[in-house]
């Protein structure tokens, strides 16, 4: 009885939101559904025809936001490409030219779906690129089940490298300040963002490049056994469910692999916790109180603040998993200042 109390309070609260969210919410998870085939494969053009609208680059002229974006190849070999958004015009605390940190962005979509151009991820690093007049990386690496692990991390690993190498493409007309380089991501790109910074981190990194934070929003980490919130948001919450996430882990994951495998179970519980190198950045990790992977993200600044990392959490109470996605809702303003913010507190450190 208790439990049926609880959970009808936690339907309550997301019925709470605008119905427009709702609805659109509701068509999403229709369109992953309609193209997920009992195979394990995804019919990707009934998902782009369902749901996934896409968003040209405006290289030509800014948008109503005063911003810019180019497409880019970053690796032809593999077909990787990013959407590098930019504004030229000087922020509140910029006003003169100077070098922009930089924010490398990975999707999310359980590793299986969308790409940079996916308008509300196309329409999230405009704003973010605004607000925080940093530069804007957004990487469209390869999708499971097609390319499974570690193909993504390959790919968020080729686009820091790609930035080493080149730079940004020559219409850019702003400085990139390398040495504020921050890896972001939501969901499975938060995931995404954490492999490739343990990775970064840990090799002869190549200079200009140096990791000054990492972003991640509602981080998609996973394990074989149940959390909490995933068992009371059961049901109850958008987007993620049990089964869906399963299909996604099956997709991206080994063959034969478990969700207890390091690139899902990064937290300690179910095995040996990661090594992170000295340079591991400092974090913010981004966590929605009607999220069921709440406990993950949870979980993970745990994990950070054993290994002697820095760690801020910033917790959204009524907010359910891809919140972000709805410039309606207060909390996706919330969430763009505390980026801001986070990004605005991290110091370039001089480069040897």
């Amino acid at each position: 009885m208790a439990g049926d109390v609880a959970r009808e309070a936690l339907r309550a609260r997301v019925r709470a939101m605008p119905w427009t969210v709702r609805l659109q919410l509701r068509a999403l998870e229709a369109g992953v559904d309609a193209t997920q085939r009992r195979d394990g494969t995804i019919n990707r053009f009934l998902f782009s025809l369902l749901v996934d609208r896409q968003a040209p680059a405006n290289p030509a002229r800014p948008d109503a936001l005063g911003v810019r974006s180019v497409d880019v190849t970053v690796d032809a070999s593999t077909g990787v490409r990013a959407r590098v958004y930019f504004s030229s015009a000087p922020t509140a605390t910029d006003t003169e030219p100077s070098p922009r940190p930089v924010i490398v962005y990975f999707h999310g979509g359980g590793f299986t779906y969308f790409s940079a151009a996916t308008r509300p991820y196309d329409a999230l690093c405009r704003t973010i690129c605004r607000e925080t007049g940093a530069i804007v990386v957004s990487v469209s690496y390869r999708l499971a089940p097609e390319h499974r692990f570690p193909a993504a991390y390959d790919d968020g690993e080729a686009a820091l490298r790609y930035l080493a190498t080149n730079g940004l493409p020559a219409e850019i007309p702003v400085r990139a300040d390398l040495a504020r380089c921050f890896l972001a991501g939501d969901s499975a790109g938060a995931n995404i963002a954490h492999h490739i910074a343990q990775r970064w981190t840990a090799a002869a990194t190549p200079p200009p490049i140096r990791l000054a934070g990492l972003l991640l929003l509602a981080a998609y980490f996973g394990g074989v056994d149940r959390t909490e919130s995933e068992l009371a948001l059961e049901g109850v919450a958008p987007i993620v469910n049990l089964r869906r996430s399963d299909f996604w882990w099956k997709a991206f994951l080994p063959e034969g692999a478990d969700r207890n495998h390091p690139a899902a179970h990064v937290t300690g519980e179910a095995g040996p916790e990661p090594e992170l190198p000295e340079a591991f950045p400092p974090a913010m990790v981004v966590v929605g109180g009607l999220d069921p992977l709440q406990d993950y993200g949870r979980q993970y600044a745990a994990m950070l603040r054993r290994k002697g990392k820095e760690v801020r959490v910033v917790e959204f109470p009524d907010a359910v998993h891809a919140f972000y996605f709805f410039p309606v809702l207060p909390d996706t303003g919330k969430l763009v200042a505390e980026i801001k913010a986070f990004v605005e507190s991290i110091a370039p450190e001089p480069i040897a």
